[in-house]
């Protein structure tokens, strides 16, 4: 029997409702789950997965436990948590779901620390919060794993710290580094579901507004071409001098916050970094200025300094809090600056996230099909399993690319000409 604790298991339905209609447009995953029941590379293995709990994730954590993995599931983010999502996949009997929409913190890390109880060998994060706990609190679990997956570039980044620093516990499968995630995901799955969120939650327009995007790796790239696309105009700020050279030349202002403060709008930060945007930046914006967060933490909007300086705050909408400070003028904050796109939306779209999950998938196996444990390291996602992934979608859309010729591998080997 799969132990539970979701919000309310009568939502199942609604749930199901959701994940069915993700599946029918996972064609990718869909062609790895019938692998993995055809083989049952998971048998014998317990996973413990830490991801946004929605429905395309759902389809994730069913194929594991088709693939006959004993499944754990709860959230990486407590306003992302879907509990109609989390009921279905409780109610589903497959799998053991520890989720709960708006959970405080202490709850949040109460549910991650149950999902690691049954001694996982495996496990898939999002944002490293599993890999927190195995590496601090929870260090005896870590003995047992045999391998992860991390998808999030700020859980890679985590990962290659304890790497650095010769505190690694397991070796990790970096999925994020993977050309078919940071490419797709990170780049179209951010730039339209944040657009998606806002424009959903706010009622407002984008074009003519002044965007200000803070970060321009793959993610802030996806949300500055969005609001482009949207007729914003955009003003990038960055710390890598390449990648605001970048900015630049692909057509966006590029400055500092501090100047870029009074200009915004609307303010998408997504930089993986703290205090992005402080007392200083907020008392020198727009009245009804809006703010977000992309990144994975909420710590890029400094909504601790917010609250100290404002002199009042009040739900301006569902999901938008409006901080009236002393000079008379409101900043408006979406998801408490949680990851907008889930805290307050769907997240990426369906298509973008079957990409995404079926490298998870294949990099699970992946790991449980090693003959022997792989050496302690953070790893690059193998070629193969990229390639498979573009592979397969290409073939759902009846797309076929060109093949080189013996002569032509020849020749691109070779440094005769």
């Amino acid at each position: 029997m799969h132990a539970y604790e979701v919000k309310d298991i009568t939502l199942a339905p609604y749930g199901l409702e959701k994940i069915d209609w993700a599946y029918r447009n996972m064609p990718v995953l869909r062609a790895i789950e019938a692998e993995l029941i055809e083989k049952q590379p998971f048998k014998g293995h317990k996973i413990a997965v830490s991801v946004h709990v929605e429905a395309k994730t759902a389809c994730l954590a069913r194929a594991l436990a088709r693939g006959g993995a004993e499944v754990a599931l709860t959230g990486c983010n407590p306003l992302s948590t879907q509990d109609d999502v989390a009921a279905a996949l409780a109610a589903g009997g497959m799998m053991s779901v520890y989720a709960v929409h708006g959970d405080t913190e202490e709850e949040y890390f109460g549910r991650l620390k149950k999902t690691l109880a049954f001694g996982p060998d495996i496990v898939i994060d999002d944002g490293g919060d599993l890999a927190l706990l195995l590496h601090s609190k929870l260090k005896d679990l870590a003995k047992n794993v045999i391998g992860g997956c991390e998808e999030t570039t700020t859980g890679v980044h985590r990962l290659e710290i304890l790497k650095k620093e010769g505190k690694l516990a397991y070796p990790v499968v970096a999925v994020n580094d993977a050309r078919c995630k940071h490419l797709f995901d990170n780049r179209f799955g951010t730039g339209q579901s944040v657009w998606t969120a806002i424009m959903a939650t706010t009622n407002l327009v984008v074009a003519g507004k002044t965007v200000v995007v803070a970060g321009y790796g793959m993610c802030g790239r996806g949300v500055a071409m969005r609001a482009k696309g949207l007729g914003a105009r955009v003003i990038v700020t960055e710390i890598d001098p390449v990648k605001a050279c970048e900015a630049l030349m692909e057509g966006y202002t590029v400055m500092t916050m501090d100047e870029a403060a009074p200009l915004g709008d609307c303010f998408v930060t997504v930089t993986g970094c703290k205090d992005v945007i402080t007392e200083k930046h907020f008392l020198n914006m727009k009245d009804g200025a809006i703010c977000c967060n992309a990144g994975h933490f909420d710590c890029e909007v400094s909504i601790k300094d917010l609250k100290r300086i404002a002199v009042s705050d009040s739900e301006l909408r569902h999901n938008v809090v409006g901080y009236k400070l002393e000079n008379g003028k409101t900043v408006c904050v979406i998801a408490e600056g949680r990851l907008v796109n889930l805290a307050s939306g769907d997240g990426h779209p369906v298509e973008i996230m079957d990409m995404s999950f079926a490298l998870q998938a294949q990099s699970a196996m992946y790991i449980a099909t090693q003959n022997a444990r792989l050496p302690i390291d953070v790893y690059q996602t193998p070629e193969e399993i990229d390639n498979r992934v573009a592979e397969i979608l290409l073939a759902t859309k009846k797309i076929n690319i060109d093949i080189l010729t013996d002569e032509q591998k020849k020749y691109i080997s070779s440094w005769e000409f």
